[in-house]
Formats: structure tokens, C-alpha cells, sequence
């Protein structure tokens, strides 16, 4: 990386800003900035914020997207941080000083968060020379089998990369196979039933239905057993690499695309808190400490234009920062538990104040624990829907408009919770490898209300045919009837189940 020394202003901006954030109680790796002209920076975010990342038309791709952002639509990268330990982060050159510190302050809470929230615990501290070595590992493959060939193969591992296990690094899930000693022949079970004294008394004991009933049990333990995967297993591409026909350079390069998506997959997992708990702290060192007398109106309008909101989109900066206030308002005023809860007086409960001032513990507390999905779940209540001026919309057909749906606190809640778990993805597992006993994957589907879109399920189906090489078989609903449909390397078939 190119070393870039801050000038003195910005230097010392750094220094100061780091100050406050540690008097606050913010604790973070070492931030080495470096400042770019805005080519280089969209350039840089285009690869994800890394300098080197292995060669492939989709960083060219993003990259023309965000060129054509900024110059026709006016968007500007203000803030880009890495994940990595020390954290690197980007400063566009010719900004104001009121904006560099801005970034700076934003910054710093973005480390703090990526060092001690627990879903980034898992990450790659190095990241930055893990991609260094994806990119030359990918260049040396694609010297010996051709540009073409390598990049075709990483659009199909591309294509998969969220057929991971996001919650893999934090619990254990059973292995698609448990690894049993070798002794020779498989020895049958005999059935015994239960231990008689005399011999007259066996037919009493371990009655024929008895004998029988055990004997099925045994026999589907055994066929348990034999099933493979014996369990379902969500994380596919790990499930490709250990057994799919693949040829060594192709498990590199699936190795490397699943590496990658598991050191992106917290970010995701935690953007609307993130950039919440990010928005609080810039707002706060600046107001209360960094921020000038001749910076106010500058910071105000740099401010409203972070947390802005537009119809049919969720900011996450506002939607994360107004929540983490509100609980900070709420724990200060004893805003919680059993009594607050059980209270049924609405003026009461306005006037609640049992001066406990413990609004920024709290939020530190939820840094440290939460991600998006119990963020929301657990932190969102009906108050503050309403100040918020929540909602839910739909398409109306008839009008050809979106139009409010509902205000009601239940149905807000469960739409941002199906937005946020598993990132709005279908919840995919593999059922079994050897389906038909032909060696086909059967996938599983678990159906939470929401058809697949079919336009991506079938380029799904054929990129894993790619990998897997036999048929592929996928079980779902469709308008609320069971189906499997087939890809067998050629065409489509579906099949009703009920």
C-alpha cells in the first residue's frame, strides 16, 4: 500500500479526534489513513477497500457504477474503513476540514466496533494480506489454464458465495458426516429385548410387537447412518469443497471465494447498527468537543445528509442511530423492565424518570453483543415506530403506486426482521448427496411465506450442476403446493409432491 503521510492540519485533526473517542470510552486499533484523489478512492472501494484483489470484470464493473454515481448523480464516498488490525481507512483529498474530521470521528467508531463487537470476533485480522495472496494464488492459476477458463469458473463460485453459514463461526453444526473406525465387516445388531430371569417369562416381557418395534428402531438407526449428509447442511459451499468432483485449482479458488465471503458476511450482518453506532459517536465528538464555532453550519448540512431518508428506502445510518438514542433516552430514564412494562398509565409512562443515567452503558453493551436482526428484535417497540413515522408499502396493481400497507407495530417489526435474517436470502440446505441413490443433490427449501424468484434458482441450480456434476433437485413450495424441481445439466423438469 502506498504510504501517505497526513498533512499537519490533519494530522493534528486525528490527534484530537482520537482523544475524545478515547475519553469517551472508545477503544480501537491503530487507523492509518491515507488520502486519495476521488479516482483512486472509488477505484479502491470498487475492490471492497482493498488495494489488491485477484482480477475479475466485476471490481471493473462496481467500479464504473460508482464513477457514473458520482458524476451524474452527485454521490460521494466520504468514509471507507477496512476490518483488518491496524485498520486502514481513506480520505478523499480536497475536502473540507470539517468533513476530514467527520470521517476521522465516524471512523474511529467503526474500528471500535469491528474490535469488540462479537460478530467480527471470527474475522481475519490480516485481511489485508490474505488478499494479497488470494490475487497472486488466482494470477498463478490463470498463467497456467488461461484467463478465460479461471474467470469463467469464478463467475459460477460468485454466483453461490451466499450458500454459506453465517452463524458457522459462532455454534457448532453437525458434520454432513461422522467419521467411524474402520473394523471389517458391518456387524448387524441382533434384537434382544429386555433381560428375562426365566424363560417362560419371555413371551411376557418382550411380547412379538415388542421384538418388532425394536427392530424397526435399529433399522432406522442403521438407515440414518447411512444417509449422507446425516444432517442437513446449510453451509453448501463447504459442503462442494469436501466432497464435489473438483479439480485442485477449482477448490482454490472455491476455498479462497468462501474465505472471503465469511470475512464480509459480519459487515452485513451488522450494517444498521454499525453505521447507527458509527453516526452516534461522529455526532457526539463533534458536537460536544471537536467542533468549531465556524464548522456548525458545514457539519450540520454534512450531518442531515448521512442520516437523510427518501421514500422506498431504509436508511441505515438513521434507522441505527435514532434507535441507539432511544435506547439511550430510555435506559437513562429507567425506560425498561417489569414496572415500566406493567405500567398502564400513558402519562406515567411519559413522565418516567428515574434519573438512572444508564443510556451509555447500554450502548455500549449492545456494540459489544448484538447484530441486526436481535438489534431490532429485541430494541424496537411501538413508541418508537410512531415517532419515527414508521411503515410498511406495497404496489397497488390498480393505482400503479406504492401506498402504505400498515402502521402497525407487529407488521413493521416482521418485515424489517425478513429483510435482515439471513439477509433477505432463501434459507437453502442440503438434504441429501446421494439422492436416488444416483449420487444427485437434493436441496431443501425452507419456506417461510415467500416464493423463490425463479430467474434465480435456476442459474443457482445450474451453477451448482456445474460443480456437482450430476443432477440437481430442488424441493419447494410453489403457490402453496410442494415441488421438486430437477436441472439434470440439460433442462428443467418439476414434479408435484402433494
Amino acid at each position: 500500500m502506498r504510504k501517505t503521510l497526513l498533512p499537519p492540519e490533519l494530522e493534528s485533526a486525528r490527534e484530537e479526534i482520537e482523544g475524545y473517542a478515547r475519553e469517551y470510552g472508545l477503544d480501537f486499533f491503530p487507523i492509518l489513513y491515507e488520502v486519495l484523489d476521488y479516482r483512486t478512492l472509488y477505484e479502491t472501494a470498487a475492490l471492497g477497500g482493498f488495494p489488491i484483489r485477484y482480477p475479475h470484470w466485476r471490481f471493473g464493473m462496481e467500479f464504473d457504477q460508482l464513477i457514473k454515481g458520482h458524476v451524474w448523480m452527485g454521490s460521494t464516498i466520504y468514509e471507507m474503513v477496512i476490518n483488518t488490525n491496524p485498520s486502514y481507512a481513506y480520505l478523499l483529498e480536497g475536502n473540507e476540514t470539517v468533513t476530514q474530521k467527520m470521517v476521522m470521528a465516524h471512523v474511529t467508531a467503526h474500528v471500535d466496533f469491528f474490535k469488540n463487537n462479537m460478530w467480527f470476533a471470527h474475522t481475519n485480522r490480516k485481511m489485508l494480506d490474505e488478499m494479497a495472496n488470494h490475487a497472486s494464488r488466482i494470477q498463478r492459476i490463470i498463467e497456467r489454464y488461461g484467463y478465460e477458463v479461471v474467470e469463467d469458473f469464478i463467475d459460477t463460485c460468485l454466483s453461490l458465495e451466499n450458500l454459506i453459514d453465517y452463524h458457522a463461526p459462532y455454534i457448532k453444526r453437525a458434520e454432513a458426516q461422522t467419521k467411524q473406525p474402520l473394523v471389517g465387516e458391518e456387524e448387524i445388531p441382533l434384537v434382544q429385548g429386555l433381560k428375562v430371569d426365566h424363560e417362560y417369562m419371555q413371551s411376557y416381557i418382550n411380547p412379538p410387537e415388542f421384538l418388532h418395534q425394536q427392530k424397526r428402531k435399529i433399522d432406522e438407526d442403521r438407515l440414518k447412518q447411512k444417509s449422507f449428509p446425516e444432517s442437513p447442511q446449510k453451509d453448501i459451499l463447504l459442503f462442494l469443497l469436501n466432497y464435489a468432483p473438483l479439480e485442485r485449482w477449482q477448490h482454490t479458488i472455491l476455498e479462497i471465494v468462501r474465505n472471503e465471503a465469511y470475512y464480509f458476511a459480519p459487515q452485513g450482518m451488522t450494517k444498521i447498527l454499525n453505521e447507527g453506532f458509527a453516526s452516534y459517536w461522529h455526532s457526539t465528538i463533534m458536537t460536544q468537543r471537536a467542533l468549531k464555532a465556524s464548522e456548525i453550519i458545514s457539519f450540520a448540512d454534512l450531518h442531515s445528509g448521512v442520516v437523510a431518508t427518501s421514500g422506498g428506502r431504509l436508511n441505515p445510518y438513521k434507522l441505527g442511530i435514532e434507535l441507539l438514542r432511544d435506547i439511550e433516552d430510555r435506559w437513562n430514564k429507567g425506560k425498561f423492565g417489569k414496572d415500566y412494562a406493567e405500567c398502564d398509565d400513558i402519562q406515567a409512562k411519559r413522565l418516567w424518570d428515574k434519573q438512572l443515567g444508564l443510556g451509555r452503558q447500554k450502548i455500549f453493551e449492545i456494540r459489544r453483543l448484538y447484530n441486526d436482526v436481535t438489534f431490532i428484535d429485541e430494541f424496537l417497540t411501538p413508541e418508537f415506530i410512531a415517532e419515527q413515522k414508521l411503515f410498511t408499502f406495497e404496489y397497488n396493481r390498480d393505482t400503479d403506486l406504492y401506498e402504505i400497507a400498515s402502521r402497525e407495530f407487529e407488521e413493521i417489526k416482521q418485515k424489517l426482521l425478513f429483510r435482515l435474517t439471513n439477509f433477505g436470502q432463501p434459507f437453502i440446505y442440503i438434504e441429501d448427496a446421494n439422492y436416488n441413490n444416483r449420487g444427485e443433490l437434493f436441496l431443501r427449501h425452507r419456506h417461510e411465506g415467500v416464493d423463490l424468484q425463479w430467474n434465480y434458482a435456476r442459474d443457482t441450480m445450474h451453477n451448482l450442476h456445474k460443480l456437482w456434476t450430476r443432477p440437481i433437485n430442488l424441493e419447494t413450495m410453489i403457490d402453496e403446493r410442494k415441488r421438486v424441481i430437477t436441472f439434470d445439466g440439460i433442462e428443467f423438469s418439476e414434479r408435484r409432491l402433494d
